[in-house]
């Protein structure tokens, strides 16, 4: 399964921060596409496989300072989604009565 040989990629050539690999250079090596590569990140944390990243790109993380530095990032993505949010919910009040 492609989510098996990405951790196991990750696990083997990346693990700690100095070993960080781009999303180009990873899907490009794993012969997927950066969306797939998304998605499988996105599923192998969930089940608590302890990928990080940063602006460079993933990795395994080595230790703890690396996940919870990975936490508080997406953590900042999350409020910045919210704060989008609740922009564009106001911006419907300009729309109240349009019938869309």
């Amino acid at each position: 399964m492609r989510k098996d040989q990405l951790h196991e990629y990750l696990k083997k050539h990346c693990v700690g921060k100095k070993r960080v690999v781009s999303a180009g250079t990873l899907a490009l090596a794993l012969n997927m596409h950066e969306k797939e590569l998304r998605k499988l990140v996105n599923r192998l944390r969930r089940e608590g496989v302890p990928i990080a990243s940063g602006r460079e790109g993933y990795y395994y993380a080595a230790n703890a300072g690396e996940v919870y530095a990975t936490i508080l990032s997406l953590r900042k993505m999350a409020a910045g989604l919210d704060a989008a949010i609740c922009g564009l919910e106001t911006a419907l009040e300009q729309f109240s009565g349009d019938g869309d």
